[in-house]
This record gives structure tokens, sequence and C-alpha cells, in this order.
């Protein structure tokens, strides 16, 4: 059985801690884990492989993450643009045997009952060998408003219901056979294509199209112009509100898609107080509060019941209950900023970037490039930098000369000059560069030559 994780996802909800380029999936809250992690590990324990479906910025994460874990094995599809679960999915299984079983999850579920979650996966392994498309119905605990459900009758699914009003929600709670749809499947790829063929042809045709089109490596990455085409549409809505052969299974696994700042502050262990636990956190009669911040001291008074949120760039504070509408922040900041995008620690292909302060006309960054690592050759037509070296030994080449920096030792990058910096050695190269010019976006990056040729 194949694991195919989907990791889709553009960071509103959980904003500032999650980002378009960092989202939650990637954010280590649990035990120094992912939800990314999480998710490997809980699925590696019955499944042979994880074929992991993600967009370019989103696969240097991955990777790193499964290196972390010891995984370097795993299968990667990249899209250069998100189309929704269905062409995802699509995608994987025509890479994939027709007769290969597949276990498709979102990699940002936390699942606390791995016991009761191995229990159904075998269930739905044995309805998926019959050629059902099977689905996962979470127990609903509460009327929840923000879920779809799945109407069923024992392991037959009736209905898929949107996501209702309180009301609604709450006789589908009393009448005991609606479950949350938790987006996660298991079917056999060929029967998946199959169904898809026969409900969403556009979308089977597509997809086959631009996979076919791929650039043949081990790396399977779809052209943009292709990706453009394939209709954008859910699983639900493409195959599964419409199939004959959909099971589901009613699943009471801990589950939890942490949508939310509330949710997430029902996972997180708490003091005597109920605060979250942080050891940055100073409270003075305070209590219920869900407290997050890594960089600097936190202090409370006499509150109760709020969300206080630091990342660094960002401080966020909400009452709780109402921290679903940081998408509407999240819509504000769009308008004028970068910060529903990219933290102040951004992660590259070669290591990391950290902005240690940023004004008009100079900007000051923390570089780290990992060992083996190089940036692009690369020129800017705005700015000049200047290079120093705190650890490591780092080569630079600029223009047509090749040099060695080692610690304290620095260069200067002229406006224009085309230029690269390389770690040959054997630790972390890390370094100060200062940027200043009358325009410092990280757009004004000319790519002469790129280890990761973009789509």
């Amino acid at each position: 059985m194949t694991n195919i994780i989907l990791c889709g996802g553009n960071g509103t909800r959980l904003w500032p801690i999650s980002r378009s380029l960092m989202p939650k999936q990637f954010v280590k809250l649990f035990d120094d884990k992912s939800l990314f992690q999480l998710t490997v590990d809980r699925n590696a324990k019955v499944c042979k492989n994880e074929f992991i479906i993600s967009n370019t910025e989103q696969y240097f994460l991955a990777l790193d993450q499964l290196e972390e874990l010891g995984r370097k094995d795993s299968k990667y599809l990249l899209e250069p643009v998100g189309r929704n679960t269905a062409p995802a999915i699509a995608l994987a299984c025509l890479a994939l045997d027709p007769q290969e079983i597949v276990l498709v999850t979102p990699s940002d579920h936390l699942i606390k009952d791995e016991k009761e979650y191995q229990k159904v996966l075998a269930q739905a392994k044995e309805l998926a060998q019959d050629d059902n498309l099977v689905t996962f119905g979470i127990t609903p605990s509460f009327a929840e408003t923000g879920f779809g459900y799945i109407e069923a009758d024992g392991l037959s699914v009736k209905a898929f219901h949107e996501k209702p009003d309180f009301e609604t929600a709450t006789s589908y709670l009393k009448a005991g056979n609606y479950y949350w749809n938790s987006g996660m499947f298991c079917f056999k790829a060929g029967v998946f294509l199959d169904e898809l063929k026969k409900y969403s042809p556009n979308i089977y045709e597509t997809s086959k199209e631009a996979l076919n089109n791929r650039p043949k490596d081990n790396l399977i990455r779809i052209k943009h112009d292709d990706m453009i085409k394939i209709d954008e549409d859910s699983i639900d809505y493409a195959v599964m509100e419409k199939s004959s052969k959909v099971k589901v299974i009613p699943s009471n696994i801990g589950w939890s898609d942490l949508g939310s700042f509330d949710a997430l502050y029902d996972e997180l262990p708490k003091d005597e107080n109920n605060n979250t636990i942080n050891k940055n956190h100073i409270s003075i009669d305070s209590k219920n509060n869900l407290i997050y911040g890594k960089e600097r001291k936190i202090a409370t008074v006499d509150v109760e019941d709020l969300i206080v949120v630091d990342s660094g760039d960002a401080l966020l504070i909400s009452k709780k209950g109402s921290s679903q509408k940081v998408k509407k922040v999240v819509a504000e900041i769009r308008k004028d900023t970068q910060l529903h995008n990219i933290h102040l620690t951004a992660h590259r292909p070669w290591g990391t970037y950290t902005i240690l302060e940023d004004n008009p006309h100079y900007k000051i960054k923390r570089i780290v490039v990992a060992v083996g690592k190089r940036l692009s050759l690369q020129k800017h037509y705005h700015r000049n930098e200047h290079w120093i070296v705190v650890s490591g030994t780092a080569t630079v080449t600029v223009e047509d000369k090749t040099f060695l920096l080692r610690a304290n030792e620095s260069t200067y990058i002229k406006m224009g000059d085309i230029h690269r910096l390389s770690n040959e050695g054997k630790i972390p190269v890390v370094m100060i560069e200062a940027q200043i010019g009358d325009y410092l976006g990280e757009d004004d990056i000319v790519r002469i030559e790129d280890d990761f040729q973009r789509v």
C-alpha cells in the first residue's frame, strides 16, 4: 500500500505561525515534529511507500523533514499550481500500478488513537481489495459547522452534505448516522481512475496528458501549461458523490484537522491554569489562554480565554472562539505586505535565510548554507551586497573569479555582477549579508544557472 500525502494549503487559518511558504503541516507543533512528519510516521507502519504531492516550495520542506526521519526513497510529484484534490490524486494514481492500493491522506491532520486508526485502515484495505472507493467518516463529538458530512447506511454512503448551519449540524449529531468528512480515502489506483474517467472524463484525460508531457526524470514535475488545462475540482465532487462504489468506515480515531487556534489549543499540553505550556510565558493570574512564541518573553496579567501568538514579525491577539476570523486578517495583510507569505526565516533548497533588519534602503540577513549546497548563479539590478562569513568556509564566485571566504572574512558584490556562493566544506556556512539599494525585493534575482530547474 502506498500513502499519497497531499501537501497543499496556503497557511491562512493558523497565521502568523503558518504562512504560504511554511504552511501548518511543516510547523513543528508537537514534540519537535511537524504534522507532516507525524503523518509519515503514522502511515509508514502500514504503507510501504509514501508519494508526496506538493508544490515546488513545499518539496524542499518535505525533503528536509523526511531526511530528519531517515526516509530517503520517497516519491514526489510537484504541481506548479494547485487544482484541488481530484487532479492531484489522479496524477499520483496515473504514476502507479493500477492494482496498487493507495491511502490518500492530508498532511496536516492530527490522529491521536493510532491503535484504532490501524484497525480502520485494515478494514479499509480489505474493502479496497474488493474494488470499493473507501472514505473515512469521523465520529462527530459535537455539532461542527465547519466540516462537510457523510450520511451513512451501515458502510454504504447515502449522501455527502455541505457544511451545515448549527441547527442542521445538531440534527446530524442526534441522528447518529452522520460523520465528519475527513478527506482521507483508500482504493486501488486503477479503480479510482476508472471512476474518474466515467464521471469526470476531462480531468482524467488532461491529467493523463499532463503526466505524459512531464520531463523524464526521477522527480515528477508537471508543466505549468499542462496543469492549467486540468479542471479544478475536489475528489468529492469529481468522483465520490457520483460513484456507486463508495463505502464509508466510521472512525473514532482521535482526529482533528487543526483548522483553527481554538482546535490547536485543545490539543496542546497545558499548565495548572489551563494555559498552553510555553517557557517564554510569564503568567500572573491568567488562565485558559493559548500562548505561542519562541523568541520574546510574553507576559500576561489577569487575562483569560485569549489567543496570543507571537511569530517575531507579527502578533495576533484574539478571543478564544473567534479564531476562525484569522482568515479575514490575512485578507487584509495581503493588500500591502508579504506577511501572509513568508516568515522572518525562509527555507530554501540550499538552507535558510533570516531577516535581521529590513529598511527601505538596506536589509540585513543571516544566511545558512547547508553542506554540499550552493545558491543559484545570479545577479541583481537594484542592489549591492556585502557578505561576511561568521562560520565555515564559503566558495565564492564573482564574475570570472573564484575564491574562499573563511570566518571573519568578507567580500563585496557589486550591482550587476554575476555571483554564487557554495559550501564545499564539512560544516554549514553561516554568513551575514547586507543588501543596499533602492529596491530590495526577493524578485530582484536574475538566475543564470539553478540547481533546481523550475517548470
